[in-house]
């Protein structure tokens, strides 16, 4: 039955997260839990002066779903914006709820997710790391005041 969700490359990702851990001092900061599930993923983040992500850690306690999705958007942060990662956050939920095309550019991996779209309650859970690095990236630009980074 789940199968199809759980294929080898959700398992390598799930198995390989890279910036794992949490950030000394981050600027913004989220951790976001499904209420289905018990899945949990934070995320900190340090900006760069043009509020583009410099660091970020990752700490999913999710399933195999949520942690690649975590896996996907820690290989691909740094550099991005909050628009960047909020499109690549729609793009996801477009993808699971309405059955629209993976994103493409940096977050192509996304494509890989698309079988949950078929499973609505572990929607939740993939969304997870997308939802809490644009809320980190959010609290740390409203902390950080214009022009302050």
């Amino acid at each position: 039955m789940f199968g199809d969700l759980y294929h080898n490359r959700i398992l390598e990702l799930a198995a390989d997260v890279p910036h794992s851990g949490r950030l000394e001092a981050p600027h913004g900061s989220s951790v976001k839990v499904s209420r289905i599930c018990g899945s949990s993923v934070g995320v900190d983040v340090r900006l760069r002066p043009d509020l583009r992500i410099a660091e970020i850690a990752v700490e999913p306690r999710a399933c195999a779903l949520g942690q690649a999705a975590a896996s996907i958007l820690a290989r691909h942060a740094i550099g991005k914006s909050l628009e960047d990662l909020q499109v690549a956050r729609e793009g996801l939920r477009a993808l699971l709820k309405d059955g629209a095309p993976a994103p493409e550019g940096d977050f192509w991996e996304l494509r890989h997710l698309a079988p949950v779209r078929d499973y609505p309650p572990r929607h939740a859970s993939t969304l997870l790391a997308f939802d809490a690095v644009v809320e980190a990236m959010e609290k740390a630009i409203a902390d950080r005041g214009p022009g302050t980074v």
